[in-house]
């Protein structure tokens, strides 16, 4: 008898707690929808107003692609310069954030952390402030100005820091020094143990670090406003522009054309960032 008391007491208890995990998991789920229908559905909306013929009718006014086809016309050119920006920023964190990165974290010491600290600042410095930074250290150079390398100087400051941090957190995670004393053992040059031993198991790391910047890069609109020119105009910029002067369709169909762009990028660096993973650090 008191067995059984015990067994069922033990299933009550199980049901009990299978109830209320069960009940959590709903409310977690519930709560999570929640917050992503209130981040989805407005970009959703602004999307529709782009494939809309009359956003003040509504959608039973029909669908149309005349929108995007104005935003291609008149701001074609924002979007091929948005993207040469990006990968010209990507290049330049690369070349310099890389080796900055694992330099920094080779040496160690307190000189190391400061210098870090220096690149990372403008993380904590608003854009604008960036930007008055550089025109008035540079404005001055009538060409260097009013080509579009000025605003890739801009992306370059403001993104670096995320390329540095990305590898470090990577290269603090693996024994940095033994892979690098023992390819030296070997006979390989400095050159060839950074090339072949370094960068490869800072891959995560420089991926992570590539994705953040390419896609802050194309969405940067402080800094870009302040150093763009009516001639180097970029994407974000041109967005603004088109809800300022244009029709609500036109600059919905902008934003319709900027997620074009952005999605696709960001899934394809994720499924590169995923193979560029061990096996077991796969989900």
């Amino acid at each position: 008898m008191r067995r059984e008391k015990a067994h069922r007491a033990a299933r009550a208890s199980g049901s009990l707690a299978s109830l209320r995990r069960r009940l959590v998991f709903a409310g977690q789920l519930l709560f999570t929808l929640a917050v992503a229908s209130f981040l989805v559905v407005p970009a959703f909306l602004s999307i529709l107003a782009g494939v809309t013929a009359n956003y003040f009718v509504g959608i039973r006014s029909g669908v149309t692609l005349q929108w995007v086809v104005q935003v291609l016309t008149l701001y074609g050119d924002t979007i091929m310069r948005s993207l040469v920006i990006a990968l010209a920023t990507l290049a330049a964190t690369l070349l310099v954030g890389v080796p900055a990165a694992y330099a920094l974290y080779r040496r160690g010491g307190r000189l190391s952390r400061l210098i870090e600290e220096v690149i990372t600042l403008p993380l904590a410095i608003p854009g604008l402030a960036i930007a008055l930074a550089l025109l008035l250290t540079y404005g001055g150079i009538p060409e260097f100005r009013r080509s579009w390398l000025f605003i890739l100087v801009g992306h370059v400051v403001f993104t670096l820091p995320f390329m540095v941090r990305s590898v470090i957190a990577v290269l603090a995670a693996i024994d940095v020094k033994l892979l690098d004393e023992s390819a030296a053992s070997l006979g390989a040059s400095a050159w060839r143990r950074f090339r072949d031993v370094i960068v490869p198991n800072a891959q995560p790391g420089i991926l992570a670090g590539a994705l953040m910047v390419v896609t802050l890069s194309l969405g940067e609109f402080n800094l870009t406003w302040m150093l763009h020119t009516p001639l180097t105009k970029t994407l974000p910029v041109g967005l603004a522009d088109s809800y300022a002067s244009m029709r609500l369709e036109i600059a919905s169909a902008y934003t319709l054309v900027f997620f074009v762009m952005i999605v696709p990028l960001l899934v394809a660096m994720q499924w590169i960032a995923g193979r560029g993973r061990p096996n077991g650090e796969r989900r």
